[in-house]
């Protein structure tokens, strides 16, 4: 066990953690050079294609170090992006030591200070990389003192590396020996097993990645998940080394994979502890929390007749996407679709892309909320997250919405900007840390909601991209939350309402009355779009009717001829709005919705 090593890469995103690792696993010999290829441990194109881990992975290497031994060492990626957090937590889990990056132009960002909070939760042993020192912006020596300042770390232990060239890769090999410590853990103890990952294969079922805390497992054992209480058998284990390499068991202290014949991803929770039936362990493994969804969306097949290949996509995508959750949903315009549950804003993107690549389907996206608790005068509670499950407002007392601690780094310069952006998204308390010469920590208490949509953007571009975002969610704190129907010719139309803040209400509503104006082809008679709360009409845009000149065949005669058949098409205006319908083409609502979300 003494010649083992688990470690994870953790970082802010984009500092070059799927990068390190390839260089780690060429360095070890993990592939061949005909082999290789940019970001080995990213399985999904959309991965490579943004540059940006989503699921982790994890990797079985061998390396003979200075002093002459063979070690093995268990590497696992982890994404850097605030949706997947939960990954990364589970990732921690199962190591015993990480490699903290820090990007040496950038320096310490919001999502590294998260991280290294993560990982003192689970007691890591951690050893700073100084990376991408090649960039003619690098500066090492104040990267150095962020890291003792920020960080707390030894600032003289940091490793500069440059992934990219491969320049003080050996020093991180060595680093990772000599400083991250061996796991612990009894091979004689009763099992238990800890999943950190989970996906499925249409061959072989679902594949678990784990980690072997105590005891020692084989195939052929039988299993049952303490959170789940399910059993299984096993039918192959072993390492990952970018294929799978049977063994014949895994003991204290080593990752790999298991296979049981586990049909669905849903069979089982990521986080969970292995035992064995018939000697089982006396408690799970401490520190398992379930993955939280915080943004709620419905999505609808762009063609109605698609909606049993929607189906079937979902049900798919789920075998992988253990943190993906969904209920069937209808909409009197869209027809039948799914309400669904994400981490975020990025995991619900990812979603909507992989459903639009891999099953070819076009789709509808509605605007995305937050879920509400909403106190009735009855004393009952209950939670929403779709408008339409909105009660009477005279039925309802109170309102709390979901509040988010953000943290927010930033050069000197932009604070003031930084804080009127924050005041304009309803920041509740902001307070400033100077960490070091020229950074502000800014933190701010302000709704989830409000940073749903296009508040990350905006705080890059004022801060010209040396902006960074971190948050934890806090508490519900009460507020004044309104459902807006949004009225196409006096018709409420369902897959347009939304619930916002009433100060935010009119600018939202008149947004979309603008964009469905601009989408909805004319008719033959005046069309109104209103934006409405209960009873009130708070914003409105109208779509002109086609004129016809009726008087262009009078010359001559007497002017009442004209106002006659003025008044005669007037009329038959008013009875074609009263009995007309307006077709709202499909295009309407992605345009709608579509630049709601950007």
């Amino acid at each position: 066990m003494k010649h083992l090593r688990n470690f994870c890469i953790i970082a802010h995103i984009d500092h070059g953690k799927s990068t390190l690792a390839d260089r780690l696993i060429q360095a070890c010999g993990g592939v061949s050079q005909r082999e290789f290829h940019d970001q080995l441990l990213d399985a999904m194109d959309i991965e490579r294609e943004r540059g940006i881990t989503i699921k982790s992975n994890s990797i079985t290497l061998s390396y003979r170090a200075k002093d002459g031994q063979e070690y093995q060492l268990n590497l696992i990626d982890t994404p850097g992006h605030v949706d997947f957090s939960h990954e990364v937590r589970r990732s921690l889990m199962a190591c015993d030591g990480a490699l903290i990056i820090v990007d040496a132009t950038q320096g310490v960002e919001a999502q590294t200070i998260a991280n290294l909070y993560l990982a003192m939760d689970y007691n890591l042993r951690l050893l700073p990389v100084i990376n991408k020192i090649d960039l003619p912006a690098a500066d090492v020596d104040r990267v150095r003192e962020e890291i003792d300042a920020e960080l707390g770390l030894d600032p003289f232990e940091a490793i500069p590396v440059s992934a990219k060239t491969g320049l003080g890769i050996e020093k991180v090999l060595e680093g990772i020996v000599e400083k991250l410590p061996p796991p612990t853990g009894d091979p004689n103890a009763p099992l238990k097993v800890l999943i950190f990952d989970a996906h499925f294969d249409q061959y072989r079922g679902v594949i678990l990645q784990c980690r072997v805390m105590e005891g020692t497992l084989k195939t052929n054992d039988a299993i049952h998940c303490m959170h789940k209480g399910c059993d299984f058998t096993v039918e192959e284990l072993g390492y990952n080394q970018l294929k799978l390499v049977p063994k014949e068991q895994l003991s204290a202290g080593e990752v790999g994979y298991i296979i049981a014949g586990i049909k669905s991803v849903q069979d089982i929770e990521v986080g969970d502890t292995i035992t064995h039936v018939e000697r089982q362990a006396t408690a799970p493994i401490p520190g398992y929390k379930k993955a939280k969804q915080v943004v709620f969306s419905s999505i609808y097949p762009m063609n109605a007749d698609e909606y049993k290949e929607l189906s079937k996509a979902m049900d798919k995508l789920a075998l992988n996407d253990a943190s993906l959750t969904y209920e069937k949903d209808s909409s009197a315009a869209l027809g039948f679709g799914y309400r669904c549950g994400f981490l975020g804003l990025l995991h619900l993107d990812v979603v909507q892309e992989r459903l639009q690549r891999e099953f070819d389907i076009g789709l509808v996206i509605s605007a995305p909320s937050v879920r509400y608790h909403v106190s009735m005068k009855d004393g009952e509670t209950i939670d929403v997250d779709n408008p339409c499950q909105w009660s009477d407002p005279a039925k309802i007392g109170s309102v709390s919405e979901p509040y988010i601690r953000a943290s927010i780094y930033t050069p000197e310069e932009y604070v003031g900007a930084v804080m009127e952006l924050c005041r304009e998204y309803r920041s509740e308390s902001q307070k400033m840390n100077y960490l070091s010469v020229g950074r502000v920590e800014v933190v701010s208490e302000m709704p989830l909601s409000e940073v749903l949509f296009d508040f990350y953007g905006k705080l890059k571009t004022i801060t010209r991209g040396y902006g960074s975002f971190d948050y934890v969610p806090i508490e519900y704190r009460e507020t004044d939350i309104v459902k807006v129907d949004i009225l196409v010719n006096g018709e409420p139309v369902d897959a347009l309402s939304y619930l916002v803040h009433r100060e935010k209400a009119r600018a939202r509503a008149l947004h979309y009355c603008e964009q469905l104006a601009e989408a909805i082809p004319r008719h033959q008679f005046k069309i109104p779009i209103q934006g409405a709360i209960g009873g009130t009409i708070i914003a409105r845009s109208t779509i002109q009717a086609y004129r016809k000149d009726v008087t262009a065949k009078c010359y001559g005669g007497d002017v009442s001829r004209k106002k006659k058949l003025l008044e005669k098409q007037k009329k038959g205006k008013a009875k074609m709005k009263q009995i007309g319908q307006v077709q709202i083409p499909q295009k309407a609502f992605i345009a709608v919705l579509a630049a709601d979300r950007n």
